[in-house]
This record gives structure tokens, sequence and C-alpha cells, in this order.
């Protein structure tokens, strides 16, 4: 199952550093998966870019991070108020959970 945990824009600040004219928008879900009677959590993180050729979608869904929804939970707001986005959410991931 999937549920949207939250979402957020890019602000035009950090893009327009970034040689970036046009809006981008992330969202986090939080995804659970049973499996033997016990309740894996994951996270998929989309990428939204608004060009004027048209929408570009990016995702990446990394599965099994924990067992606990206080910790997927921790670790999405930390990806969110950090505006990760999917080609970078797996490295952050791996570095938030061995922390």
């Amino acid at each position: 199952m999937k549920s949207f945990f939250g979402g957020t824009y890019i602000g035009r600040e950090i893009l327009e550093e970034n040689n970036i004219f046009y809006p981008i928008r992330l969202e986090y879900y939080r995804i659970e998966k049973l499996d033997k009677n016990q309740t894996f959590y994951g996270i998929e993180i989309i990428k939204t870019e608004y060009k004027k050729e048209g929408i570009k979608v990016e995702n990446e869904v990394i599965e099994n991070i924990t067992k606990e929804e206080k910790v997927i939970n921790g670790i999405l707001d930390k990806l969110k108020f950090g505006t990760v986005m999917p080609q970078s959410g797996q490295e952050v991931i791996k570095e938030l959970v061995s922390a």
C-alpha cells in the first residue's frame, strides 16, 4: 500500500542558482508491504519538472527500509525538509539508516 506523506516545490532562488528556470515539485510516499505477517516500510520519491516542452516525471522506489513506522516517518520528514530528489534518495536513506 502506498500513502502520500508530503510534497514541496523547490524554491525559485535555489533553482535559479542552478540555472533552472521552471518549477520542480517533489512528492514523498510511504510504502507498506506485508510479508509473512510482518510490515516492511519503504519510500517512493517523485520529482515532477514543469518544462515548456512538457512535464517530465522521475521516481525512485526504495523498499524494505525498516519494520518501524516511527523510523520511516522520521526519514520521510528529513527527506521532505532536505528536498531530496529521486536520484540521490537511495544514498541519503542509506546514510540516515546507518546513523
